[in-house]
């Protein structure tokens, strides 16, 4: 019945957007300005709150293990490395059939459900007792939290065109670098509850956070919007005018739900240039949320503060996320923001990797996550609107993610070799390595194509108002062109 229902809106829906095809009473760009910003006060805070904590609750593993997990569980040689890594196996395939669901169902529905399941999950791992316990737990937390990430990168895409996406996308997921120092001062206070309620204070740093999430997913059942065409806070006339955007914004393709939409995403080459892009990108990422805390206490720093010095690394990754994204829209460009950010974060590795002293150590911890998180933002932004047609799109971003999110085990079993972890911070710059190289072919062979596009259209003809011709041909239409 709730699939009959969403099919019933879509309908009226696609309806609803035919109509308003006519050109839309021009807007002042203040406007314009104004529409989007009362969207953003009504979607952003609760994604960007979504993001912090479900990335508070799969990397607090990290602050757990310096707080004394690792010692009670005896999370013995790669005992620790296993635990970070089996979150990422489940977490991965199940981002593809997460991103189709919330197509079938609503997002105010589908989103807050799933949080529900991991918040639950997290609050329960505070009973863990053993290694195989928590490895069991962490499966489950995986599973249960693949369909955020995804699925609020593919709900940003029905609310913005392409054009405001990249801001909107950094803002959430500043989020997670927002996470990374909120999670070192929250352990470093929640630490002081040790024997608290018979559990030691990384069990209560799991409580507390899961609880957190349990009560936030709630009140979202009731107040997420779930599209401009059922948005209340949207008077007519800017309803109208969002959708018209939208629809000129996709270039007249199609936002119906079929299967060969699905098929387009998996047999495009460049929704694997995309994943490489992405993979080179979040290995480093994932690398700084589980090992911060312990490179920091190698670095000859006690428990404590290595908990309060992997805050700013992570601040630092937060101011520059909303800053690339800020100008990553204004500019237009995706490619040159991520080779930027990718050859900043080179520095800072190669920095760990050559240095003894803690000092400039700590200046590349810095410098690496200043670099890499900021990117990771723009590298999403870029998949998106890479993909044409609403499905198409949902389906490639969660491919990218999923894939991209593979590199999570790469990242638990690289620093294995205190106190200077060269074998991890080579890897790394290996990755950052292919993240630029994929870039650099992304951005000459989107031009190609651009090009061979704006060729065949002036040799047939072919204008907006022949769009419907090409709905189904996602961005393989020659109306479509391709962000560089």
């Amino acid at each position: 019945m709730s699939s009959l229902h969403n099919d019933s809106i879509e309908s009226n829906s696609e309806k609803q957007i035919v109509l308003n095809l006519s050109p839309s009473p021009s807007l002042s760009p203040r406007d314009r300005a104004r529409i989007l910003r009362k969207i953003d006060w009504h979607l952003l805070p609760f994604v960007t709150v979504f993001y912090l904590l479900s990335f508070l609750d799969r990397a607090n593993v990290g602050n757990a293990k310096v707080a004394g997990m690792a010692t009670d569980l005896k999370l013995t040689g790669f005992r620790y490395n296993i635990v970070a890594a089996v979150f990422f196996i489940p977490y991965s395939f199940a981002e593809v059939p997460s991103n189709i669901a919330l197509k079938l169902f609503r997002p105010s529905r589908w989103i807050p459900s799933i949080m529900v399941v991991w918040g639950v999950v997290m609050t329960l791992m505070c009973l863990v007792r053993s290694y195989q316990s928590l490895v069991v737990a962490r499966t489950f937390l995986g599973f249960a939290e693949a369909g955020l990430a995804p699925g609020v990168n593919y709900y940003i895409c029905l609310w913005y065109p392409r054009s405001e996406r990249s801001k909107r996308i950094a803002i959430f997921f500043s989020s997670a670098s927002l996470a990374g120092a909120f999670g070192g001062l929250l352990a470093y206070g929640i630490e002081r509850m040790e024997g608290v309620g018979g559990l030691h204070g990384w069990q209560w740093i799991f409580c507390l956070e899961g609880i957190a999430t349990v009560l936030v997913a709630i009140p979202s059942f009731f107040l997420m919007h779930d599209y401009p065409e059922t948005a209340k806070f949207l008077t007519e006339s800017e309803r109208s005018y969002i959708i018209d955007v939208l629809k000129q914004d996709s270039n007249n393709l199609s936002s119906r739900f079929d299967t060969r939409f699905i098929w387009q995403a998996i047999k495009d080459y460049k929704t694997y240039v995309q994943s490489l892009i992405y993979l080179g990108l979040l290995v480093p990422g994932y690398a700084i949320a589980l090992f911060s805390p312990t490179i920091i206490n190698e670095l000859g720093y006690s428990a404590a503060n290595a908990q309060l010095l992997s805050v700013p690394p992570f601040a630092a990754g937060c101011i520059g996320t909303i800053i690339f994204g800020i100008y990553s829209d204004k500019h237009n460009l995706r490619g040159p923001y991520i080779i930027g950010g990718a050859l900043v974060s080179l520095v800072g590795y190669i920095l760990l990797y050559c240095s003894v002293r803690a000092g400039p150590s700590y200046v590349g911890a810095c410098l690496a996550a200043a670099g890499v998180y900021p990117t990771v933002a723009v590298a999403l932004a870029w998949a998106g609107s890479s993909a044409g047609g609403d499905l198409k799109r949902g389906v490639v971003i969660a491919m990218v993610i999923g894939l991209g999110n593979l590199g999570g085990i790469c990242s638990s079993f690289i620093y294995i070799d205190p106190p200077h972890f060269h074998i991890g911070h080579g890897t790394i710059m290996g990755f950052l390595s292919l993240a630029i190289i994929m870039s650099l072919f992304a951005m000459w062979d989107y031009d190609r194509l651009n090009k061979k596009k704006e060729a065949q259209c002036e040799a047939e003809n072919i204008s907006d108002d022949r769009g419907y011709e090409f709905e189904d041909m996602g961005d393989d239409s020659p109306l479509f062109r391709y962000t560089i």
